[in-house]
């Protein structure tokens, strides 16, 4: 039997993109913005895992923390290498390890704004970590990769500011690239998931072109 989908859903929310880059068929690839939570991106399979990184890119707390201890010493060896070549790690920018541990193979490090000291173009370095983490990936040839809300946790960007920028960011960044089809927000609890599902019903209202939202259906007990 076809063309019947027989999965367990492991998202919330889904956001299905169509108008992307042609496939190897030469047909239109659909794209796929996934909204999970409360979860664990540690725990993730996608094919990278995006990490919200300090500037040293040297661990810390929160999700940068979880994931250098679930990924082990190797992403942190590969971190140091990086920065004896570049320094500290700028706002906005991002990088690329190992996954070490992790089921991820990869791991793209990147800084989210300080939202208090942040300046005007607060708004704009968060959209860039976004893209930035999606265009890495698009040029390693991956397919999928997992984010956390940027941002959103020591460095005080409210969720309700930082769902859109997020999402309409990776909308963009999914809309040119080549590899990646699906990008999957992995989000710490239900008010953040929330959020971000308000976020993406409302930037459906004014998107060209338009996408669909799907929802998961409820688990049957």
């Amino acid at each position: 039997m076809t063309g019947l989908d027989t999965t367990v859903q492991d998202y919330a929310v889904r956001l299905v993109l169509g108008g992307g880059t042609l496939n190897v068929q030469k047909q239109i690839q659909k794209m796929f913005i996934e909204l999970q939570g409360p979860a664990d991106i540690t725990q993730e399979t996608t094919d990278a895992i995006v990490n919200a990184a300090n500037s040293s890119l040297l661990g810390g707390g929160g999700v940068d923390g979880a994931i250098h201890r679930a990924g082990g010493p190797a992403i942190l060896a590969e971190c140091r290498q990086i920065v004896s070549k570049i320094g500290s790690l700028a706002a906005g920018k991002a990088v690329i390890t190992t996954g070490g541990n992790l089921a991820a193979k990869y791991v793209t490090h990147t800084v989210g704004p300080i939202y208090r000291s942040g300046g005007p173009d607060k708004a704009e370095l968060l959209a860039s970590c976004h893209r930035e983490s999606i265009r890495l990936a698009d040029e390693h040839g991956l397919k999928s990769l997992s984010v956390p809300a940027i941002s959103t946790g020591a460095y005080g960007y409210p969720v309700s500011e930082a769902a859109p920028i997020a999402i309409s960011s990776a909308i963009e960044a999914l809309r040119s690239a080549r590899h990646v089809v699906k990008v999957r927000f992995v989000l710490f609890d239900l008010s953040t998931l929330r959020a971000y599902t308000s976020a993406a019903e409302k930037l459906r209202e004014n998107s060209a072109p338009p996408f669909l939202i799907e929802k998961a259906p409820p688990c049957q007990t």
